[in-house]
């Protein structure tokens, strides 16, 4: 009896381990070794279900390949980041979204573009969206996204998303970035955690609210179903190691989902860590914390506007 019962246990665990995410079946366009012969779309554009998006920029059109998100609700499209390109004729995001929209024949959807903060990488087809009908557009800069969403005593508090039959909520998460967030989609149980939380390299800028937003991020899981946590990069293989920086080929990649496991996982090697920034190399992602010069060279980028 005992015998089984370890054999059993040992097969529980097993199964626990190798336990598919809710995109595990989902494999990814990867890039080329020679971007010359890639035939991939520009975006790849996946449908989760009929209300539900994921696309991801082609590695051969910017080795970033970020994620952006697509969320129908009854009378507003939100659109989380607008990817590493600006040219339409190379990355034609908003002719994307249009084409999604055109599908469901509800022309007069409006649609909401945020971000999970503001690099390049992730507003850089901004002007694709800018000024057109129908279109509100979140500047990714701190003070317009705190005046957006109303938040008054930043980083602290929540903001709601009505899409029109689907609220989302928004939860400050700065540290990678000043005005970073978090987005919440109760109808999937996703959590979109931007450049916070993502297979591969985090890098922290401010190393204490990178800290504190992710212990806010596990407080906020405890009372949310997390079906998924879903960050902007895929940076490392199916068996941990990490892609070179720049990379524009990525054979193998690991699962774009993580769980809530996960971020409590982060969080707990943070609080370990305490309050002098260090590298932290957990199995699925490595904390990378960046220094002084780093931190005044995206400030200058900021300011620039090509950070």
């Amino acid at each position: 009896m005992r015998t089984w019962l370890v054999a059993f246990a040992m097969c529980a665990l097993s199964a626990q381990a190798g336990a598919s995410g809710v995109l595990a079946e989902k494999s990814w366009n990867h890039g080329s070794a020679d971007c010359a012969k890639n035939q991939d779309p520009a975006i790849e554009v996946f449908e989760f279900d009929s209300d539900t998006y994921i696309l991801r920029q082609n590695k051969c059109v910017n080795f970033e390949a970020p994620f952006i998100y697509v969320l129908f609700g009854e009378h507003t499209v939100f659109v989380q980041d607008t990817g590493a390109s600006a040219d339409a004729s190379q990355f034609p995001l908003y002719d994307t979204v249009q084409s999604l929209i055109a599908q469901r024949h509800q022309h007069e959807l409006k649609i909401l573009v945020t971000h999970s903060h503001g690099h390049r990488d992730h507003r850089a087809a901004d002007p694709q969206f800018r000024g057109k009908p129908g279109v509100t557009l979140i500047e990714p800069n701190a003070k317009d996204v705190r005046e957006y969403f109303a938040f008054s005593a930043w980083p602290e508090g929540l903001a709601t998303i009505d899409l029109g039959g689907r609220l989302l909520e928004v939860v400050p998460a700065p540290g990678h970035q000043d005005e970073g967030i978090a987005v919440y989609d109760s109808r999937t149980g996703w959590l979109l955690t931007g450049d916070n939380l993502y297979p591969g390299r985090l890098y922290v800028k401010n190393w204490n609210e990178y800290r504190s937003s992710m212990r806010r991020l596990v407080e906020f899981s405890k009372s949310h179903r997390i079906s998924a946590v879903l960050g902007t990069h895929i940076e490392i293989s199916s068996s941990g190691k990490l892609f070179e920086a720049g990379s524009t080929f990525q054979p193998d990649e690991a699962d774009l989902d993580l769980t809530a496991q996960d971020l409590s996982k982060l969080d707990q090697a943070l609080q370990d860590a305490g309050n002098e920034p260090k590298e932290i190399v957990l199995a699925k992602f490595v904390v990378v914390p960046i220094g002084a010069f780093w931190r005044m060279l995206s400030n200058v980028l900021g300011w620039l506007g090509v950070r």
